[in-house]
């Protein structure tokens, strides 16, 4: 990342180092929270997709806010990849198809269960908006999954969602299992993304329906999905976070904001532990040494 053009360029980039949260999309739950309260009464929450720790900081600040006694609150994070550690947050480096990983986070929990789930979770994508549609659409029916596994009745489901032509799909197997679905931008995230995030509420299990890993899909016994067409088609919605005195995400700003008298340059908080493109890395840098 550059010193210079990358902070110029994406205001929250710089705002993330500058009040030491480990990636930008902290702001994104931090909004989102501004508009529906989803911490209120919250003591125990899991961080799906967790790396590299961004929202389980956030969880972290928030829900020590809602008791005197701090050791009342509960936060596991769960990813695949290691994550540098953070205090008060329990991991769990596994698989969410996993039938083990729900058992894990519910042994952390004392035999309890969630009152929050949250997922930021995306693929790598390609730039093929229709793969990167239904590869992000199987990440967060994975996601739906374990959270009817580990979340309490009356919770709140949080996840990244890209909305796409098919998406109406989503929302109906979404509200199988929910009251409220509502899909929000926030202001940190940028227009030029197809990126949102569907804010579930109310948690409420279909009569009849028994948590399986076996397929994160759901099937017909619950819901005809073909119905879904024309005028039936499933509207949940659309709220866009923030007002226009916010930043703007896809603007640029003057290194020095309102307030301040100089610029200093700061690394990010937390460098990503295992990249996928460490091997290349490595292999360059044994090219070079090998050249000079």
């Amino acid at each position: 990342m550059g010193k210079t053009s990358k902070d110029k360029r994406d205001i929250y980039y710089r705002l993330a180092k500058e009040e030491g949260w480990r990636a930008r999309s902290a702001f994104k739950l931090l909004q989102i929270n501004e508009e529906y309260n989803i911490f209120e009464g919250v003591l125990r929450a899991v961080d799906l997709c967790a790396a590299p720790g961004s929202w389980s900081q956030v969880l972290t600040k928030k829900l020590r806010q809602n008791t005197s006694n701090t050791d009342d609150v509960k936060i596991v994070a769960v990813d695949l990849q290691a994550m540098a550690a953070l205090p008060g947050v329990k991991q769990i480096q596994g698989d969410i198809t996993k039938i083990s990983t729900a058992h894990e986070i519910i042994k952390e929990f004392e035999g309890l269960k969630a009152d929050l789930v949250v997922c930021d979770g995306a693929p790598d994508v390609t730039g093929l908006h229709d793969i990167d549609e239904y590869v992000q659409s199987q990440l967060l029916l994975a996601a739906l999954n374990i959270t009817t596994h580990v979340l309490k009745e009356g919770g709140v489901f949080v996840a990244k969602i890209f909305r796409g032509k098919d998406v109406t799909l989503l929302y109906s197997q979404l509200k199988l299992f929910f009251d409220y679905v509502t899909v929000s931008k926030p202001r940190s995230s940028r227009n030029s993304s197809i990126e949102a995030f569907v804010i579930c509420q109310n948690y409420k299990a279909p009569p009849g329906y028994v948590p399986t890993m076996v397929n994160p899909l759901l099937d017909h016994k619950y819901c005809n999905f073909n119905q879904f067409t024309g005028s039936n088609r499933i509207i949940v919605p659309f709220n866009a976070c923030g007002d226009l005195s916010a930043y703007d995400s896809d603007t640029s700003y003057s290194l020095l904001l309102d307030g301040q008298k100089s610029y200093e340059y700061r690394e990010p908080v937390q460098e990503p532990i295992n990249p996928p493109y460490k091997d290349i890395l490595d292999k360059t840098k044994t090219l070079q040494i090998k050249n000079d």
